[in-house]
């Protein structure tokens, strides 16, 4: 029987408040670099085991999201290789700027003037953490699959050795079937999450609950206009199903596009009426498993960017889960053995 066979499964906002409430202050509490921080959804999940993050973004809305709702520092800041960072960390986690490796992004990869992936190989470079995560689009593995593997042997040739998958949000809690590839820089001894809803994951329903068959003042109707261009844009890219959110499974990926851009990709919901709206940003958080109390700040373009951007907070505190059992584990391993010896004549 799976963890999620086996779990009853609790209401999700009562989940999102569970797992991610935070740790009171203790000392001594271990260090996370948090590289391309963004409104920290990376950094939210390790701070809901127990760590304290330190977050490092050049974005003004995102940093001050950082700070109003975590227990950490948000330097506003242009990365590059030569920036300097806080020392004594024993994690360095980040999402280098994924636009270089998306489809959206054109995939120019290293090429691309955005690519931040020099800064993080750095980073490690002069930190030396016991371990190390980056976060990136699944694309970045096939069409940038020699600057992938550069990368690799850049960590590689650090003394780390290298791993990397691509995980399922929805199997991990999140209600979204967002796929993100996660690559780890460890020292030996790492183990991967377990899938805890894989057979049960959240719906789209079971996130936005009642809202998904609300109008909220704020609301956005698509016009008849809109409704149009989404049809022709369906039919032309072959889509058998509406890409209406489905509320009896979990949704498509958040994205910046789909969640701010009046596209035919947006994601909306379809009410009891047949009017069709916008996902509200309230909404579009809970997709991505930011709890309610979770305030964002900035342009309403501004939060849908940070969500979309973001490190879905569920996900990252299953790799933080692991994160922190391999670092307890490396300090027994690293503890000096007391040998005592009985000698008998």
């Amino acid at each position: 029987m799976t963890p999620d066979q086996a779990t009853k499964k609790i209401p999700y906002l009562e989940f999102l408040n569970t797992e991610l409430k935070p740790i009171p202050d203790r000392t001594p509490q271990p260090l996370a670099i948090d590289l391309f921080s963004g409104c920290g959804g990376f950094a939210l999940g390790f701070e809901a085991v127990g760590f304290r993050t330190i977050g490092y973004e050049m974005d003004p809305d995102a940093c001050m999201t950082y700070r109003k709702n975590l227990h950490s520092l948000c330097h506003r800041v242009l990365l590059t290789p030569e920036s300097e960072l806080v020392e004594g960390a024993s994690v360095i986690i980040g999402g280098p700027p994924c636009q270089p490796f998306s489809v959206g992004g054109n995939q120019q990869g290293v090429k691309d003037s955005r690519d931040g992936f020099p800064i993080f190989i750095k980073a490690v470079e002069h930190h030396q953490p016991a371990i190390a995560i980056f976060e990136n689009v699944p694309g970045m593995r096939f069409r940038n699959k020699a600057y992938f593997e550069q990368i690799i042997s850049s960590l590689k040739a650090l003394d780390y050795r290298v791993e990397w998958e691509i995980l399922t949000a929805s199997d991990y809690g999140v209600p979204q079937r967002r796929q993100r590839l996660f690559c780890i820089a460890h020292k030996g001894g790492w183990e991967w999450p377990k899938k805890t809803h894989h057979y049960h994951p959240y719906t789209a329903g079971e996130a936005l609950g009642e809202l998904a068959l609300m109008a909220p003042p704020n609301s956005k109707f698509l016009t008849p206009s809109m409704d149009e261009y989404i049809r022709k844009y369906e039919k032309a890219s072959k889509c058998v199903n509406p890409r209406d959110l489905h509320l009896d499974r979990p949704s498509r990926t958040v994205t910046c596009r789909n969640l701010s851009a009046p596209t035919g990709d947006m994601l909306r919901i379809r009410l009891p009426s047949g009017c069709r709206r916008r996902l509200t940003v309230r909404e579009g958080a809970r997709l991505q498993s930011f709890p309610d109390w979770f305030e964002f700040h900035g342009s309403e373009e501004s939060q849908c960017k940070q969500i979309g951007n973001a490190v879905p907070p569920i996900l990252a505190k299953s790799l933080a889960v692991r994160v922190k059992l391999y670092l307890e584990n490396r300090v027994r391993l690293e503890e000096p053995i007391q040998l005592s010896f009985n000698f008998t004549t």
